[in-house]
C-alpha cells in the first residue's frame, strides 16, 4: 500500500490511468457475463480479472520506480555553472573526453614544478582546460630575459615571484580554477608532504638535482610524473610511472649528464617557441591521463627536433637494477 500511495502522490496522472483501466476492464467483463453462468464460472473470470489487474498494476508500478531511481542516480551538475559548461564545450563534444572526462579534469589536482619555459605553457593550458586545482612551486622571480619564451609572464611583472605572476595569468584566463602558488625551492624535506596532495606531477625544471628529487618522491608516492626537457632546438617528453609498469626517470637517466654535455638555456641558448611546444605537449599528456583516454606516453619517449622538423618516439623500459624503482 505504501508503494501505491507513493505512486499516487508522485505520479497522479499515471495512478488515475491505472485505476481507469481497472474499472473499465471490470465493467466490460461483468456486462459480458451470460445469464446461464454458474458461480464457479464467475469465480474463474474473477480470478482472471484479478490476475490481469495485478499484471497491469505491477507494470505501471515498475515504470514509476524506474523513473524514481533514475532521478536519484542521475549525476548532479548543480556545482558546474552554465558558464563553465559553455567554456569547456569543445572538450565535452569530443567523444574521447565528453562530460565524464571533463568532470574528472575539474576534480583533478595537478602540481607543476617550475613556472619557467616549460611550466609557463603547461600551466596556461591546464588552467584553460578546467583542471580544478593546480599547484605551482618555484623560488625564482620574473626577469627580462625570461620573456622571450616564458609567455605566462609579462613585462610589467618583472621582479615578481614567478608563482604569483603565473597565478595572476591563470586566474585571469579561468576564474573557475584553484591555483596554489608555493614561492620556495622544492627540497627533500617538503617534497613528500607536498606531493601527497596531488594526483599528477609535471616537472619542467632545468636543474638535474631537482629532477632526481621529483622522480624519487613521485615513485615513493606512486604518483605519475610527466617530465619534459629542452635544449637549444630539441625537446623530449615522457610519462614516468612505475606503478603502471612504466620506467621511472632514473631508469632512463641513471646518472646526471656530464658537465657541458647538456648546457642550460643561458649557456647554450634555446629557441623561443620550443618550450611552448613541449609545455603544451605536457598539458596534452596530462589531460589524456586525467580523462583516461587515448594512449599516453607511458613506456615511450617522444623526441622533437625543431630545427629539422622531425619527431620520433622510442620505447623505454624499467631497469631491474634501478636504484629508485627496481
Amino acid at each position: 500500500m505504501e508503494e501505491w500511495r507513493r505512486m499516487a502522490k508522485s505520479s497522479p496522472i499515471l495512478f488515475a490511468g491505472v485505476l481507469f483501466m481497472i474499472v473499465l476492464g471490470a465493467r466490460n467483463i461483468i456486462r459480458s457475463i451470460p445469464d446461464n453462468w454458474t458461480m464457479i464460472d464467475i469465480a474463474k473470470v474473477a480470478f482472471g480479472l484479478i490476475a490481469v489487474i495485478l499484471v497491469i498494476a505491477f507494470y505501471f508500478l515498475g515504470i514509476s520506480r524506474l523513473k524514481q531511481r533514475s532521478r536519484v542516480q542521475a549525476p548532479r551538475q548543480d556545482h558546474i555553472s552554465n558558464t563553465e559548461l559553455e567554456r569547456n564545450a569543445r572538450h565535452i563534444v569530443l567523444r574521447e573526453i565528453g562530460g565524464p572526462g571533463q568532470k574528472r579534469l575539474k576534480e583533478a589536482r595537478v602540481l607543476v614544478i617550475g613556472a619557467g619555459g616549460l611550466g609557463a605553457p603547461a600551466l596556461q593550458y591546464l588552467a584553460a582546460a578546467g583542471i580544478g586545482t593546480i599547484g605551482v612551486i618555484d623560488d625564482d622571480v620574473v626577469e627580462n630575459s625570461n620573456l622571450q619564451r616564458q609567455v605566462i609572464h609579462t613585462d610589467d611583472r618583472i621582479g615578481m615571484p614567478k608563482v604569483f605572476s603565473a597565478e595572476a595569468a591563470m586566474t585571469a584566463q579561468n576564474p573557475f580554477v584553484t591555483v596554489k602558488p608555493y614561492h620556495r625551492r622544492l627540497t627533500a624535506d617538503i617534497a613528500a608532504e607536498l606531493f601527497v596532495d596531488y594526483d599528477l606531477i609535471l616537472d619542467g625544471t632545468d636543474d638535474a638535482d631537482t629532477r632526481y628529487l621529483v622522480n624519487k618522491t613521485a615513485v615513493a608516492a606512486k604518483i605519475p610524473l610527466i617530465s619534459a626537457a629542452i635544449t637549444q632546438w630539441e625537446g623530449q617528453i615522457s610519462i614516468f610511472d612505475p606503478s603502471r609498469d612504466a620506467p621511472c626517470y632514473a631508469c632512463v637517466f641513471p646518472e646526471k649528464a656530464a658537465d657541458g654535455l647538456a648546457p642550460s638555456c643561458a649557456e647554450g641558448g634555446v629557441l623561443g617557441p620550443l618550450p611552448g611546444v613541449m609545455g603544451a605537449m605536457m598539458a596534452v599528456e596530462a589531460i589524456k591521463h586525467l580523462a583516461n583516454t587515448g594512449e599516453p606516453l607511458r613506456g615511450r619517449m617522444m623526441i622533437y627536433d625543431a630545427l629539422y622538423g622531425e619527431t620520433r618516439t622510442i620505447k623505454i623500459a624499467r631497469r631491474k637494477e634501478c636504484a629508485v624503482c627496481g
